[in-house]
């Protein structure tokens, strides 16, 4: 039987730095889909999965979708923890479900869609087995709701 995954999600911290803001020191919108792809990435480490790309697989991971809620406003000096959490996964792509948060207070929140293609084509592929097994054992990808797992370090 396959076992549960232990770590079906991740919270990474963060601090905002001038280079992340505007002239007004507030973070600068595209700056969140930066903090999220971190966050995924960790996640996808966690995982056992350390590259975006498997290329001994045939496989890349590209987004396909996304949806984002800014709450509040991020600013500089903040510490901040970008949360990711596999919510769904199908034959070829997984499905994320992502927050920013400043202590308890949530400032942006979002789905995003990850397909998995084929590097040479570029067209839909099927997630590799290794990664569909590992996907198996998450209970998001069962139904069934996630945990959250520390800072990775």
């Amino acid at each position: 039987m396959q076992q549960p995954v232990a770590a079906p999600s991740i919270g990474l911290d963060l601090r905002v730095y001038i280079e992340d803001t505007d002239a007004g020191g507030i973070v600068y919108y595209v700056n969140y889909l930066k903090y999220f792809e971190r966050a995924r990435t960790e996640l996808m480490r966690a995982l056992g999965f350390a590259r975006a790309a498997l290329p001994e697989s045939g496989c890349q991971f590209v987004v396909h979708s996304m949806e984002i809620e800014y709450l509040r406003p991020a600013l500089l000096d903040d510490a901040l923890v970008a949360e990711a959490s596999i919510s769904a996964a199908g034959r070829a792509r997984i499905d994320f479900a992502q927050r920013i948060l400043r202590g308890a207070e949530e400032l942006c929140r979002g789905r995003v869609r990850i397909a998995c293609i084929d590097p040479a084509t570029r067209r839909p592929r099927a997630l590799p087995s290794a990664l569909r097994d590992r996907l198996a054992g998450i209970p998001a990808c069962a139904g069934q709701p996630t945990t959250r797992m520390e800072n990775p370090q």
